[in-house]
């Protein structure tokens, strides 16, 4: 007979691994905030993909990572290809989860079609603004009922505050941002609109998206919440200008959202931003781990992840959404930002499809799981 000591031992480990096996962010933040993922074609589109279950098991809110992006759409004048959205949507839809869409005005991803004539001229400002309008009713409309919010707008300000002089704004005027949203809000009456973007910590920067914010609202149109990309590293931005900005946000009487999560687990060059314009030349000390993340390394990066989640936590009220950019480290964009081909461990599961320790340290703050 095994001595007592022994089995009470064994008990605890089966019961433990037990409880890990069920953790479920979503489950564990069900009074808090949705948790979600933003996914990708193969993701979406092949059932036997071996990152459904984690969606399925994991989150209740999906992100179309490319599938609803201008160029994947509408690359011709004219000319939608719905396929991919609509296998994005009806994936959501057959697991009763909440499905945003992702994104109709932005500087990057869209044909340079959309602002210029056959000759390569820009367009006036009359033309930008009717095939604007025929893009966002054509994708918001089609959709309409099933995508339940929208990133209307990504990326219009510059990190000081100022509005960025992408091609909408030297055409149209910064009233391209008021058209956006009003047409979205005819395109869905029901649909939540959100304004997106990173470095939202930034008191420059917010105070940009305050100024915004009061230009949409003077202009009698809807807007629902502000969409925090929240590209973070393991040491910066400081704790407090994120929870800062979710205050000030939150003041406005907007919903706030954390739309695009992950945490670089590996030095990048910079200051840091998530504009994909920039391209970094790779060396070897940018990328220090392609063989696995070190033992400190990954309780820094738990630590880091579940002291945002306790801030977040104590913003429940204003904080609606958490969405990671993304579901495993194997298929996350910060692998080949800014720099191509690094080997980066941004994410709660790993590239084994496992849960990390930061899962753990995050699914802990709800009592749930455990290693």
């Amino acid at each position: 007979m095994p001595h007592p000591l022994i089995s009470w031992i064994v008990s605890i480990l089966i019961l433990t691994t037990a409880r890990a096996e069920e953790a479920s962010l979503k489950r564990a933040f069900a009074d808090d905030f949705l948790i979600g993922a933003a996914v990708n074609r193969r993701q979406f589109s092949d059932e036997s993909n071996v990152d459904v279950p984690i969606i399925e098991k994991q989150f209740n809110t999906i992100t179309a990572e490319n599938a609803l992006k201008w160029e994947s759409i509408h690359r011709q004048p004219g000319a939608f290809n719905f396929q991919a959205a609509d296998s994005f949507v009806e994936f959501g839809e057959t697991r009763g989860m909440r499905i945003i869409g992702h994104t109709l005005v932005w500087h990057s991803q869209t044909p340079r079609w959309v602002f210029q004539d056959e000759g390569g001229n820009p367009i006036s400002r009359e033309l930008l603004l009717e095939r604007m309008r025929e893009h966002i009713l054509r994708v918001v409309g089609r959709y309409k009922g099933r995508i339940h919010g929208w990133d209307v707008v990504n990326e219009a300000l510059n990190d000081d505050g100022s509005l960025r002089q992408s091609p909408w704004m030297r055409i149209v005027g910064q009233d391209y941002l008021v058209k956006a949203f009003q047409w979205a809000h005819e395109a869905d009456p029901d649909a939540e609109l959100y304004y997106n973007d990173y470095s939202l910590h930034r008191p420059d920067k917010r105070a940009g998206v305050l100024r915004l914010v009061q230009m949409l609202k003077d202009a009698g149109v809807r807007i629902t919440a502000i969409g925090m990309q929240a590209h973070y590293r393991l040491e910066t931005p400081e704790l407090a200008l994120i929870e800062e900005s979710v205050k000030a946000y939150a003041s406005t009487g907007l919903k706030v959202m954390f739309t695009e999560l992950d945490i670089k687990a590996i030095p990048t060059p910079g200051p840091g931003s998530a504009d994909i314009s920039q391209r970094i030349d790779g060396e070897d000390r940018w990328n220090p781990y392609p063989q696995g993340l070190p033992d400190a390394v990954q309780q820094q990066l738990a630590e880091r992840y579940a002291a945002l989640f306790r801030m977040l936590l104590d913003h429940r009220d204003s904080v609606t959404r958490v969405t990671f950019w993304g579901v495993t480290d194997q298929s996350s964009w910060l692998n080949n930002f800014p720099i191509r081909g690094r080997t980066d461990y941004p994410l709660l599961f790993g590239r084994d499809r496992l849960p990390k320790p930061a899962f753990h340290a995050v699914i802990q703050l709800r009592g749930q799981g455990g290693e």
